[in-house]
C-alpha cells in the first residue's frame, strides 16, 4: 500500500513547538512507516521524516512572514493532487481545501476533520460527502450534516513523555493564549486556590494576552515561559501538580490534556467537547462548569493517582493505536 500523507504548512512537520495538526500528521507518518508501509509526506522542505519527503516550500508560512499563506497552500496541494496517481490512498490533514480536487482524482481520500473553523465550511464538506471519506477526532466533533467512516483519536508518541509520580507545586496553563482557551480563568483559580500557575503556549490574540493576561503576570505567583519546544513540554507537563484547561469552546481533542495525563498529570477542564471523551471525571482528572468547581477541583487533586492518569492515556492515545486504527480505515476504503 503507497499512502500520501498530506501535512499543513503552516509549521514544519513535525512542529518545532506549536503545530497540533503537523504533529498528528507526523506521528501518523512515522508509526506507518516504522510498519513497513510506503509512506510519503508533502510537507515543508525542512520537515523531518522516516518517509519519503516532498515539498514546495522551503518552510512554513506562519515561520517566514515573506511567504503568502494562500499561494503557498495551493502549490502545496496540487503538488500532491497532481501526483495521485502514483498513491493507493491519500490522507489530508488538511482541511476542506483538498476536497475540491477529489473529483478530479481517482484515488480515494480519507480526510481527517481536525475542527470547523466555522459553520461555513461545512457545505464544501457536504458536497463531498458521498465521495470522500471522513474521519472525526473525537464523537463531540461530528457534524450531523456529514457520514463518517471513524473516530479516531488523536496519538502520542509515548516515550517522549515521562511519568512523574511525585510532581512539583505549580498549576500549569499549556496552550494557545486566546480568549476560547481560558487562560484568565486560569489565572483567576490559581490566585483563588493560592497556587502557582506557570503558563506555556503560542500567543495566537495579542489584544487579548497584553489585557487580560499579561498585567497578571508577576513571575512569582503567575509566571508565563513563552511557546515551548518538546523538551520543555515534557518537563512542564510532568512536574505540574494539575493542567487547567478550563476552555469556553467546543474543543474538537486537545492534545494537550492526553499528553498531561501520559505524565500522570491531573486534569482540571470544563466540560465541553471532546473533555468527556478525554478525561474520566474524577479518576484522571475533573470535569467541571465553571470556575468554582474548578477551585474545589483543585483542592481534590491529591486525591488522584497519577499512575491511572497514566495508564488511561496510554490505552487510549498511543501513537500504535491512532495509526493500527487509521490502517484499518485504509483497508475499509480500499475494500469498498
Amino acid at each position: 500500500m503507497k499512502i500520501a500523507i498530506l501535512a499543513p504548512i503552516a509549521w514544519r512537520t513535525p512542529p518545532r513547538k506549536y503545530g497540533p495538526w503537523e504533529q498528528v500528521a507526523s506521528t501518523l507518518t512515522e508509526g506507518l512507516v516504522e510498519k513497513g508501509f510506503d509512506v510519503t509526506l508533502f510537507a515543508t522542505a525542512d520537515s523531518i521524516t522516516k518517509g519519503k519527503l516532498r515539498h514546495c516550500r522551503p518552510t512554513g508560512y506562519a515561520e517566514d512572514s515573506s511567504l503568502d499563506p494562500k499561494v503557498a497552500e495551493c502549490l502545496h496541494i496540487s503538488q500532491l493532487m497532481e501526483a495521485a496517481d502514483e498513491f493507493d490512498i491519500i490522507h489530508n490533514h488538511f482541511d476542506f481545501l483538498p476536497l475540491t480536487y477529489s473529483g478530479l482524482i481517482s484515488t480515494p481520500m480519507v480526510t481527517t476533520i481536525h475542527g470547523f473553523s466555522s459553520p461555513k465550511i461545512i457545505p464544501v464538506y457536504k458536497k463531498y460527502n458521498a465521495t470522500c471519506h471522513y474521519v472525526s477526532i473525537s464523537d463531540s466533533d461530528r457534524s450531523s450534516e456529514l457520514d463518517y467512516i471513524a473516530t479516531v483519536y488523536n496519538g502520542i508518541v509515548t516515550a517522549q513523555f515521562d511519568f512523574i509520580s511525585n510532581p512539583d507545586d505549580y498549576l500549569l496553563y499549556f496552550g494557545r493564549i486566546h480568549p476560547e482557551k481560558g487562560a484568565h480563568l486560569a489565572i483567576e483559580v490559581a490566585k483563588q486556590s493560592g497556587k502557582r500557575l506557570v503558563m506555556a503556549g503560542l500567543v495566537q490574540d495579542e489584544h487579548y494576552f497584553t489585557t487580560h493576561v499579561l498585567p497578571q503576570i508577576d513571575d512569582q505567583q503567575i509566571q508565563y515561559v513563552g511557546n515551548v519546544g518538546p523538551s520543555e513540554r515534557n518537563q512542564l507537563l510532568g512536574n505540574a501538580l494539575g493542567l487547567l484547561h478550563l476552555i469556553n469552546f467546543d474543543e474538537p481533542f486537545g492534545l494537550s490534556v492526553a499528553e498531561a495525563m501520559l505524565c500522570g498529570t491531573p486534569v482540571v477542564a470544563i466540560n465541553k467537547g471532546a473533555m468527556s471523551e478525554l478525561i474520566v471525571h474524577n479518576k484522571t482528572g475533573f470535569l467541571v462548569s465553571n470556575v468554582e468547581e474548578a477551585i474545589e477541583a483543585v483542592r481534590n487533586i491529591p486525591q488522584l493517582s497519577r499512575a491511572d492518569s497514566a495508564q488511561w492515556a496510554h490505552t487510549m492515545f498511543s501513537q500504535e493505536n491512532m495509526v493500527d486504527r487509521y490502517i484499518h480505515v485504509y483497508q475499509r476504503v480500499l475494500s469498498s
